[in-house]
């Protein structure tokens, strides 16, 4: 099946296969915590291999690199961030990531607020 015929979903599936180290689990765990948080989201496949999630716009990404698995959130510096995630594109006006590295410790509940937050600002 060629690329352009697989749904973002599937191509999401196999980009966390490929990956098959660390960051292929993290993404995929990343990935389950935004579909736990807001079951209507919707799995995108943007910018030739990035994993965006949205719902009424758009709420985050799954980016891979070498060292660390990028969540980045649209409308981060709109958010709340009681729990301190966002350690990373913190001097823009409007997004803000989290980079997550090897075998740190991923605060599940604050995940999941956040991208609860993304869709309440996001229906706002």
């Amino acid at each position: 099946m060629a690329e352009s015929e697989k749904t973002p979903s599937q191509l999401i599936d196999e980009r966390i296969a490929e990956l098959g180290d660390w960051r292929g689990e993290l993404l995929g765990r990343l990935r389950g915590l935004v579909k736990e948080a807001d079951p209507d989201v919707v799995e995108e496949w943007k910018w030739r291999g990035v994993p965006t999630w949205y719902h009424d716009g758009m709420l985050c990404t799954g980016e891979t690199y070498k060292k660390v698995v990028k969540m980045t959130f649209a409308k981060g510096a709109s958010l709340e961030d009681p729990s301190g995630l966002f350690n990373s594109s913190l001097d823009g006006n409007v997004r803000r990531a989290i980079d997550f590295q090897e075998g740190e410790e991923v605060d599940e509940e604050a995940v999941k607020a956040l991208v609860r937050a993304a869709v309440a600002f996001n229906r706002s």
